[in-house]
């Protein structure tokens, strides 16, 4: 059974810079992972993926080009480096890990998901 332990978040003044990681106990190849996230009151939304084989990656359009996903699959981490952070991008940020090969998008196509570390971006 896959743990993922995500560690990282905290408060930064807009403009700031932050950099997620996403420990999993377990196997997690070949097999898609992806960064989500949570703002209160609203519905969990998709922030990133990656896949294992190729390293293929995909972005939510509202973070493109300020966030990287990147995987260490040696070590079995992700992670999100997240710069020009802006207030919106505040949230509970979640790693998970899927039965897919292929980019994933969607929260019902991963089956194990982190705890989430939070992240606070102040203007």
């Amino acid at each position: 059974q896959v743990q993922l332990v995500e560690s990282g978040g905290g408060l930064v003044q807009a403009g700031g810079s932050l950099r997620l990681s996403c420990v999993a106990s377990g196997r997690t190849a070949p097999y898609t992972m992806g960064w989500f996230r949570q703002a209160p009151g609203k519905e969990r939304e998709f922030v990133a993926t990656i896949t294992w084989i190729s390293g293929s990656t995909t972005y939510a359009d509202s973070v493109k080009g300020r966030f990287t996903v990147s995987r260490d699959n040696a070590k079995n981490t992700m992670f999100l480096q997240m710069n020009s952070l802006k207030p919106e991008d505040t949230a509970l940020y979640y790693c998970a890990t899927s039965s897919f090969t292929s980019i994933r998008e969607r929260p019902s196509d991963y089956h194990t998901w982190g705890q989430g570390t939070q992240v606070t971006v102040s203007s």
